[in-house]
């Protein structure tokens, strides 16, 4: 992939901003650097992760962030990603050792009577095989005894593979749903997400001082395999307690908060609490701005509460899956407060705002952190901001209407775009004072309207160079590792083209963990309804040793049904096969004729049905556009 270098330096009102950031903030301030350098053992002797064909994970790629902050960088979000590029082994306290700087999160190895527990093996096979290695350079060949799971997050187990040994099988812990949202978040609207995430991470963008210098919670994300093993234990309940290896741990579940499936761990014998992606060094999003479901902060709130009454009197540490470590127990107790008072606090008062009658960006634009929060480096909007997720607390309880008749019925981009470019007497108008609006740094503004004339013409150069110009201004002057990513990112598209989605996280291990219901519901959504709408297509799967499915496209939806009933449509072809060769036929893996011919299928009725039906299905654009119609 070609790496492009924004083209424009910092304007000089984006460059007097961030200089006034050093001095609102106490950059003096340096307990978070000792903490992260505590405990280092080493790094990696070679700068590189490799797979047979690239590169996964440089480590030199971001040498430039020990210089001093340059003008193109918020010297708040500078000062985060020189911390979170710090990479090696680190000893948390005797037993436990954190991998960081290898992947967009950490690897914990927790020490058992004879190997150990890998907790979170990050993005990829490679990062994860590369992290392990590193562990046991300074600590010794010890087998892996189990892994855990804190949360579906793909940073979180997609490594798997690169730590599981090959000749024995060992317990992989998760909580209750994990496999469920981990697939079903990287398949349904993968795509999408894939998409979007480009933009997010700052996929094609040089690592500089003019492009990707992180994005808060981690530099970036590795590119290598993404694997999965599904968990062999659930943990169901707060309180529960396993042992792997002689390692005991209590857990305390969390559902809702960070991830729809997501638990924290104590471990008694070193009084350290693993606060899993619960509480980092960082506001955390409520939505991500890649896509998910709205987060909740008010039960966030609460499992911090729980958190702390459960372990507080006991914890001496709390780490994380992001970041470093906090030690002490009246330090641990603030860090944990005050992350629990920042998300309880965007969630009540932003409900407040509702309740007065403001709108998301009226509330956005209103909302203000209390100054004691806004003191403590762990509470900056890094990931999260305060923005975008006070308008997801908008959205989860109102919606995507604000209650204006005029915002009802609005005309989509494109049809938009024409009229409010022709209203405001043509494009060459609307360039001409938004270069006035440009040149008095109002940067925002000429985003919001600039955008218009691309939508109008997207062969308008331009706009398409005044627009990446300001979108670049923003995106220089934003704390927010994945605002400025997005910002770069689109004027690189702008300038460029588009860049399209680099990796999927649909892996086949994933893919393979679907259930037989999420595959076919991962199907219905493929479905073009408009051009199927007068089909009415039925195929039965009798399967060996279970009950048949039936699948009907009919008024422009595919529905399944497991079983006999009233609800079941004659079919128009009866398959017998067994489940992997029907994963294989609705995957693509092979066809049913193959299947025939094979002698591992046999049909009653019309074969072709099912060529038909299929043949309704659209595919996926990973490379849609994003900056322009």
């Amino acid at each position: 992939m070609t790496l492009h270098t924004p083209s424009e330096s910092a304007q000089p009102s984006v460059a007097e901003a961030n200089r006034a950031v050093l001095g609102r903030y106490a950059f003096e301030d340096r307990q978070d650097f000792e903490d992260a350098k505590r405990g280092f053992l080493g790094t990696a002797a070679d700068p590189l992760i490799k797979s047979s064909d690239r590169t996964i994970w440089d480590f030199e790629a971001y040498g430039f962030l020990a210089g001093d902050c340059p003008e193109s960088v918020n010297p708040s979000l500078w000062r985060q990603s020189q911390l979170t590029a710090d990479h090696g082994l680190f000893e948390v306290v005797e037993g436990i050792y954190q991998v960081r700087g290898f992947d967009l999160s950490n690897m914990t190895v927790v020490e058992g009577d004879q190997g150990v527990l890998v907790i979170d093996p990050l993005v990829s096979a490679e990062t994860a095989a590369a992290a392990l290695a590193l562990y046991r350079a300074h600590r010794g060949d010890r087998p892996v005894t189990g892994v855990l799971y804190t949360h579906s997050h793909v940073d979180h187990f997609g490594g798997v593979r690169g730590v599981l040994p090959t000749d024995r099988e060992v317990p992989v812990l998760a909580p209750e749903g994990f496999l469920e949202h981990a697939v079903s978040e990287n398949v349904y609207a993968g795509t999408a997400m894939s998409r979007r995430a480009a933009y997010m991470y700052g996929a094609a963008l040089p690592k500089a001082p003019r492009g990707q210098v992180g994005s808060g919670l981690g530099q970036t994300n590795s590119t290598g395999t993404v694997t999965l093993v599904a968990p062999t234990v659930d943990i169901t309940r707060t309180g529960q307690e396993e042992e792997v290896d002689g390692i005991r741990m209590v857990f305390q579940l969390t559902p809702g908060t960070e991830a729809p499936a997501e638990l924290n761990i104590f471990f008694p014998a070193h009084a350290a609490l693993c606060m899993a992606e619960n509480a980092t060094h960082n506001l955390h999003n409520l939505l991500t701005l890649r896509g998910a479901a709205v987060r909740d902060p008010h039960v966030w709130s609460i499992y911090l509460t729980e958190a702390i009454t459960l372990f507080g009197a006991e914890a001496d540490l709390a780490f994380a899956s992001h970041h470093w470590p906090v030690w002490g127990r009246e330090r641990v107790h603030t860090f944990l407060s005050e992350q629990r008072d920042l998300y309880g606090y965007l969630h009540d008062q932003t409900l407040r705002m509702i309740n007065q009658g403001l709108t998301g960006p009226e509330i956005a634009e209103q909302m203000q952190v209390p100054p004691a929060l806004e003191r403590a480096w762990h509470t900056h909007g890094y990931y999260g901001s305060v923005s975008h997720n006070t308008k997801a607390i908008y959205q989860r309880y109102m919606g995507w209407f604000d209650g204006n008749p005029a915002h009802l019925w609005q005309h989509p981009p494109v049809e938009a775009a024409g009229r409010y470019v022709d209203f405001m007497g043509g494009a060459a108008q609307v360039l001409q004072r938004a270069r006035q609006s440009f040149a008095a740094g109002d940067y925002r503004w000429v985003a919001e309207v600039v955008n218009h004339v691309v939508f109008a013409d997207p062969a308008n150069t331009d706009a398409r160079t005044l627009q990446a110009a300001a979108l670049e201004q923003l995106g220089y002057g934003s704390e927010n590792g994945p605002w400025r990513n997005f910002y770069l990112m689109g004027a690189l598209e702008l300038r460029d083209g588009g860049i399209g989605t680099p990796a999927s996280t649909a892996s086949p291990d994933v893919i393979a963990a679907l259930t037989l219901d999420q595959l076919f519901d991962s199907l219905a959504i493929r479905v073009d309804g408009p051009g199927s709408c007068d089909a009415d297509l039925t195929v039965r799967w009798n399967l060996h040793g279970t009950d048949p499915i039936t699948m009907r496209l009919h008024n422009g939806l595919l529905t399944h049904i497991t079983g006999e009933g009233p609800a079941v449509s004659t079919p128009a072809v009866t398959i017998t096969l067994d489940e992997a060769a029907l994963r294989a036929v609705l995957l693509g893996a092979t066809d049913l004729d193959a299947l025939i011919t094979d002698g591992r299928a046999q049909t009653t009725g019309d074969p072709g049905v099912l060529a038909e039906l299929l043949g309704h299905l659209t595919a996926p654009d990973p490379d849609f556009a994003i900056v322009t119609p």
